[in-house]
């Protein structure tokens, strides 16, 4: 094959006619690049937080802001009696305004404060772009900027935090405010002290947080920001966030940050709608600038002042907080002007006609060489059901440069599969299909289910399998065929994803123990109730309960890929799948799978065949019918079986109960 001008080409064949396409993209970021940094560096460039907003001085304060359509601004607070003439800024070049205020003791810790800004003769204020702690006012229950200065700067004591290296991804996906089992928000420390040694204990290697950027409206699940640089006071203050990471540094796991880049909060009093009395500041004009599914602000990536906005917010999260990557939300809705609604891609021009937001994309590889830049060891996801080709391949290859994509088909597999095909009937080369397709070169991240199908409107994937049974179907001494069929395939279906669907792994806290509920936060329509919008922990713990039997087998199997590296051990190759026994056995790397989904029908002499490992006498080595799964104990992992060589090939015969998975390796003289 003659060298391809661009990596990217070679690894997908069927991109070779728009290679014009790739060549245009990667043009483009060559030139806003260059024309953002010149000789200089993202690195650099992406320091807004340091020039911007707030800050102390030798002499006193300083605040900056750029709003170029402003006619007039005046900081005002408590720090001069909310005197809106005291303190008037002044533009300087490019839209910047300045005030200086002398004395050092002027402005103090915890002050209240705003900005006032005039355009066309009306003054409204706002709270400053770069305000890194935002709180709800007792009284007025708006929200307000509150100076965050404090004498004694948090400690950190997690050094070397950037050097070091996750082995397997494992993530548990989680919101603060929910994650206790108390009915009202949780916070920062209680995470930190309650919640993190639940997730290092279970295995897992980094914790996702979401709805940590400032949102007003608490039920968003964060996805509505209005303050792009200050955690949520929901749970803390800016310290409470620190003292999380921190602890979770020194746990060993990574902190992943759920990033929303793609869109604002429409709010002017609390975002940055508007901010300066213009639309067009930081967002699109007209339709264009409106999300019409979210009813959201939708960001103008062509805007070098809105790049460095939003480049400078990546840098402040891993600089400021430590943050070792992010979850970027919403990269389809950012990637195509129609934001994927409505929309099949079922062919390849569909990534690169006229619909496509090359700027966005644009966008997102600046974001992923900065992020790469100030920590090669950072790690970067796209929420992308596209499959827009590229998106985690290195920018220098032709890509956009995430190093994974959440494989969100998967779970709408398994939604489909348990909703419209009976357990007899299941298609096993559609699971196969489902499991293993993804795109060449790219590492996908598997989940059975996350925060999305547990929501209020939607059920989880044992609750549509047990329904309301779970309510008294729970005990151990209790059994019925709903509630055991649910806990087989609630293990096989994770299982099966960990096994075959990806290159890391994902999990949405209390799902791994088939938290029975669903995600309801308070609301009118519901008494402002708490009740659905925690984590009853207890469940797992008692031990009276079969949801510790699904916490045993999550914890096993976790524990399992990472001593066995199996998301490093690339793609599953198959070995036999068996549509009327519903059998799928494959090898990945130097072990052998074999999974029974049949609902009755056991496999008395199944042959395992092993030429991808060789002759020789293998052991189960992992099984889902372990009696501490809930499971009978069928699989002796005692009993050495020895390969033949017939006319079936090189195996041995295995015996395979019904909803079962067995693992088995060769063993090793």
């Amino acid at each position: 094959m003659a060298n391809k001008k661009y990596k990217i080409l070679e690894i997908d064949p069927w991109l070779e006619p728009y290679e014009g396409d790739i060549d245009l993209r990667m043009q483009r970021y060559r030139d806003t690049y260059r024309s953002l940094v010149g000789d200089g560096s993202l690195a650099g460039f992406a320091n807004g937080y340091m020039f911007f907003g707030l800050a102390r001085t030798n002499t006193g304060w300083v605040y900056r802001e750029w709003a170029p359509g402003a006619d007039e601004m005046h900081l005002i607070g408590d720090f001069n009696n909310w005197d809106r003439l005291a303190h008037p800024m002044h533009r300087t070049e490019s839209g910047i305004w300045e005030v200086k205020i002398k004395g050092r003791n002027k402005i103090k810790h915890g002050q209240k404060i705003k900005v006032q800004v005039t355009r066309g003769g009306r003054k409204f204020d706002r709270i400053p772009l770069y305000m890194n702690h935002v709180v709800q006012d007792k009284l007025t229950r708006s929200f307000v900027g509150e100076v965050w200065a404090p004498e004694k700067p948090f400690r950190w004591t997690d050094s070397g935090w950037r050097e070091r290296k996750t082995d397997s991804l494992m993530i548990y996906e989680a919101h603060v405010g929910m994650a206790q089992e108390k009915e009202a928000i949780g916070t920062y420390r209680e995470f930190a002290d309650i919640i993190l040694p639940r997730i290092v204990d279970e295995g897992y290697t980094a914790v996702q947080l979401m709805a940590i950027q400032e949102h007003p409206y608490y039920a968003s699940f964060g996805y509505q920001v209005s303050n792009f640089y200050a955690p949520s006071s929901w749970y803390g203050d800016p310290d409470d966030l620190k003292y999380l990471i921190n602890k979770a540094h020194k746990l060993g796991l990574k902190v992943l940050l759920d990033v929303v880049h793609s869109h604002a909060i429409k709010n002017t009093a609390e975002g940055i709608n508007m901010f300066d009395g213009t639309f067009n500041q930081f967002f699109m004009t007209g339709d264009a600038g409106d999300h019409p599914a979210w009813g959201t602000k939708l960001f103008n990536y062509a805007k070098h002042e809105v790049i460095h906005f939003l480049l400078s917010n990546l840098k402040y999260w891993v600089d400021e907080y430590h943050f070792d990557g992010f979850r970027f939300d919403g990269v389809t809705s950012m990637c195509y002007h129609h934001h994927g609604l409505g929309v099949d891609f079922t062919d390849y021009k569909q990534y690169f006609d006229v619909f496509t937001n090359t700027d966005a994309i644009t966008y997102l590889q600046l974001a992923n060489a900065l992020i790469h830049e100030i920590n090669p060891n950072a790690i970067t996801i796209a929420e992308e059901m596209s499959g827009l080709p590229g998106m985690c391949i290195p920018i220098k290859d032709g890509g956009i440069g995430f190093d994974y994509r959440l494989a969100m088909g998967i779970p709408d597999y398994w939604i489909k599969s348990l909703e419209k095909e009976k357990d007899e009937d299941r298609n096993m080369h559609a699971m196969w299909h489902e499991l293993t397709t993804r795109r060449p070169g790219e590492k996908s991240i598997g989940y059975a289910e996350s925060h999305d199908q547990a929501l209020v409107g939607d059920k989880t994937l044992i609750f549509r399998m047990a329904d309301a049974e779970m309510y008294n179907g729970m005990n151990k001494a209790y059994h019925s065929p709903v509630i055991d069929r649910a806990i087989e395939l609630h293990k096989m279906i994770r299982f099966a994803t960990l096994t075959m669907a990806c290159e890391a792994y994902l999990n949405f806290m209390g799902n791994e123990f088939g938290h029975p509920e669903w995600i309801d936060f308070p609301r009118e329509g519901n008494g402002w109730s708490f009740k659905y919008a925690r984590r009853q922990w207890s469940l797992a713990d008692d031990g009276f309960l079969k949801y510790e039997w699904l916490l045993n087998f999550d914890k096993a199997m976790i524990d399992f890929a990472k001593k066995n590296k199996v998301v490093k051990q690339g793609h599953a190759e198959n070995l036999w799948l068996d549509e009327k026994s519903k059998i799928i056995a494959f090898a990945r790397g130097d072990l052998l799978y074999v999974f029974n989904f049949h609902p009755s029908e056991s496999a008395t002499k199944f042959f395992l065949h092993t030429h991808p490992t060789g002759a020789g006498e293998y052991k189960a080595i992992f099984s889902t019918d372990d009696k501490e799964f809930g499971g009978q104990d069928r699989i002796d992992k005692k009993y050495v079986y020895s390969t033949m060589n017939d006319k079936r090939g090189l195996g041995f015969e295995i015996y395979l109960p019904c909803r079962t998975a067995v693992v088995f390796r060769k063993k090793r003289n």
